[in-house]
């Protein structure tokens, strides 16, 4: 009796040993998971969507998480460090960036068109100059058939009804490229508006929260004009203006005249860039940013540094299937040196 106890004892033994060595990769695995939290910019929520998901197929060990909230409050949330990294279209200013106490890096990953969307019924070809523009969305223009629309648009229908413009309910990166080429090209519209995240519409406009909330108001609405991220533009169906760029010429939003515009921008030593109004191609372009912080624990400081270069180099062959720009490779090649350099424990 007491030889088969001890057997009995030893087979246990081995067995229970047999057991975790089965699973100590699993478990090495799971103490190693490692999950950034981000949000921000509804801009590249489409494309930061397809990031995530291919970049967690490479990298299991990585969960990256992303809540698309506006560039106002991916700002406010980095400032006060309750996220591992956010996402904006509208730079940090330099008083933004004094209050991030672990330091902060601006990492271009995008950029992509702003179009201007409108529901005028029984209108499908619209083009809006540089002068029309800007004056609808600072109230100076309120008829559809106003003489400055109008001249550019011969033959078209133009309904003697009043305009009803859309805009962001939120703090918005995508407000920002839009309000930084209207001010770049009309000192009322700069003088009378300005440039922000959220300036002082003086129309009182609809307001749509993010991207998708414009794109709603402007589908349900008629006679109505606004702005979103082309890619909501397509995936809403929406008629789209042609707008006018700086040479003259009467541009649709496309990838392709999004990256002639980028092509024209000198991108200095930190990344920021304002250009609001491009030497060429569509002119309502702009860039998407991440937030990073230089300073993290050494697991997230090792997962941010793969998280970035994933979307710096591998994941830039997904940006124009998805209607954004590539950041030119030279200036992804300092961004994520930079990111290297200067992101530690």
């Amino acid at each position: 009796m007491a030889f088969s106890t001890v057997a009995f004892r030893r087979t246990l033994t081995t067995s229970v040993v047999t057991v975790a060595v089965a699973f100590a990769p699993i478990l090495t695995a799971i103490a190693q998971a490692v999950t950034l939290n981000g949000a921000g910019a509804t801009f590249p929520a489409p494309l930061y969507e397809r990031y995530i998901a291919e970049f967690q197929r490479k990298n299991p060990d990585i969960k990256v998480n992303y809540q698309a909230i506006g560039s106002g409050g991916g700002i406010k949330q980095v400032i006060a460090g309750v996220v591992d990294f956010g996402g904006s279209d509208a730079a940090m200013t330099d008083d933004d960036i004094k209050k991030v106490g672990k330091g902060v890096l601006l990492v271009p990953t995008a950029g992509g068109a702003v179009a201007v969307v409108y529901n005028l019924p029984g209108v499908s070809n619209l083009k809006l100059s540089r002068t029309a523009l800007p004056e609808i969305f600072a109230g100076r223009i309120t008829r559809w058939n106003d003489p400055k629309i109008a001249q550019d648009n011969p033959g078209v229908n133009l309904p003697n009804a009043e305009i009803k413009s859309v805009v962001r309910a939120d703090g918005s990166g995508t407000t920002f490229i839009f309000s930084n080429h209207l001010s770049a090209i009309s000192p009322y519209f700069k003088g009378r508006v300005g440039v922000g995240t959220a300036p002082k519409w003086t129309t009182n406009p609809i307001k749509g929260k993010g991207n998708p909330g414009v794109a709603a108001q402007v589908s349900r609405t008629a006679n109505s004009i606004g702005y979103v991220e082309y890619a909501y533009a397509k995936q809403n169906k929406l008629s789209v203006a042609q707008v006018q760029n700086k040479k003259g010429e009467f541009m649709m939003p496309s990838v392709e005249s999004a990256n002639e515009a980028l092509s024209t921008i000198v991108f200095p030593a930190n990344f920021r860039v304002f250009e609001g109004d491009p030497k060429s191609g569509y002119p309502i372009t702009g860039l998407t940013w991440m937030m990073v912080y230089k300073q993290y624990d050494a697991e997230k400081s090792a997962a941010m540094k793969k998280w970035v270069e994933w979307v710096l180099t591998d994941g830039q062959a997904f940006n124009n299937g998805l209607e954004y720009t590539r950041i030119p490779t030279e200036t992804a090649t300092r961004a994520l040196q930079a990111v290297k350099n200067e992101v530690k424990p």
